[in-house]
């Protein structure tokens, strides 16, 4: 009988980890977030949250659309919040009733054509950032060289410097750049040259299920993005654990990951140290910063795709398009 109770413990607890695996950490974070929302306007409005009627959800999603953002926002402070906000906190009602085997409110018609009413009345389209060229990462990489040889901030520049220089080579996301371990950094060797080295991504906005990516990133003579990061993990002496950790004011560091968010504020910040208008640029100005680049430099949408490892042509011909607007067009002849 011990045995048979074992197995049936251990089966269960095999279902609620497939379970909590069947969604990605960050969407997990939202969802909670979202929920929370939801819960704490109920809570004001005397509601069960688990009793709520499509009209709570209207309301609630039209109390979101007029709320201001965090003053601790990146962009826009003081501003609605962005309709992708709202719409990650109404899926977190339906994930939140779904998992109650019960029918969500949020799934009523109504509140889909408010949701619909509330898009049409925001003025501005999605936010597109803008990438940060190879010309614009060497300026940022030099004014992280200049606050190096500051003694109490020298070692965060150096970490700063490579943690802008990895994500622009390799054409990082923000969550791919702050999970990056030591173990993921693969130094090889060519007739006992140093060739570059090869980042091991254990999981990606395309690859959800972790079976691991992996990206070449030259040495480089320009950026030079494997020489800033073995002077970061020289200086720094972390031989394991996280590689961009979060350190505090004098270099101290903390053995933590970086948050993505942290992505966007060093990166805001350092635009704005250039002379460029930081809320254009946000974490994602790297990844689209390689992406333009490369192909304002002719490079092979294959071999673009081979670094960016995005599953289809469109978004990089995108980039591409951006790069080449005025390259060969149409009225150079006569206009």
């Amino acid at each position: 009988m011990a045995g048979k109770r074992e197995q049936v413990l251990t089966g269960a607890n095999a279902v609620t980890d497939a379970l909590r695996r069947s969604l990605s950490p960050n969407t997990r974070s939202a969802y909670r977030a979202g929920w929370r929302r939801f819960a704490d306007y109920c809570d004001a409005n005397g509601k069960n949250p688990m009793a709520a009627t499509p009209d709570d959800v209207a309301g609630f999603l039209v109390r979101m659309a007029s709320r201001p953002r965090s003053p601790k926002a990146t962009t826009r402070k003081g501003a609605p919040l962005a309709m992708g906000t709202i719409r990650v906190a109404l899926a977190a009602i339906n994930r939140k009733y779904r998992e109650q085997n019960r029918r969500s409110p949020a799934s009523d018609v109504r509140v889909s054509d408010v949701l619909r009413g509330l898009a049409r009345r925001t003025d501005h389209g999605p936010r597109q950032v803008k990438a940060l060229r190879a010309g614009e990462i060497a300026r940022i990489l030099a004014c992280c060289d200049e606050q190096a040889v500051d003694g109490r901030r020298g070692l965060i520049a150096v970490r700063n410097a490579a943690l802008v220089a990895v994500g622009f080579a390799a054409a990082l996301r923000r969550s791919e750049l702050c999970a990056l371990r030591v173990a993921d950094i693969e130094f090889p060797s060519v007739s006992g040259e140093a060739s570059g080295i090869f980042l091991h991504i254990r999981k990606s906005k395309t690859d959800q299920l972790g079976r691991g990516q992996r990206i070449a990133v030259p040495e480089g003579h320009l950026l030079r993005p494997v020489a800033r990061l073995r002077r970061w993990l020289a200086l720094s002496a972390i031989k394991h654990g996280p590689l961009f950790q979060s350190m505090r004011r004098g270099g101290h560091l903390q053995g933590r990951h970086l948050h993505p968010t942290d992505v966007g504020r060093l990166v805001k910040r350092y635009a704005s140290a250039i002379g460029l208008d930081p809320t254009d640029y946000s974490g994602h100005s790297l990844r689209a910063g390689f992406v333009t680049s490369a192909a304002a430099h002719r490079a092979r949408l294959d071999k673009i795709m081979e670094v960016t490892r995005h599953t289809s042509a469109r978004m990089v011909l995108r980039y591409i398009r951006q790069a080449d607007a005025f390259e060969d067009h149409a009225g150079a002849a006569f206009l």
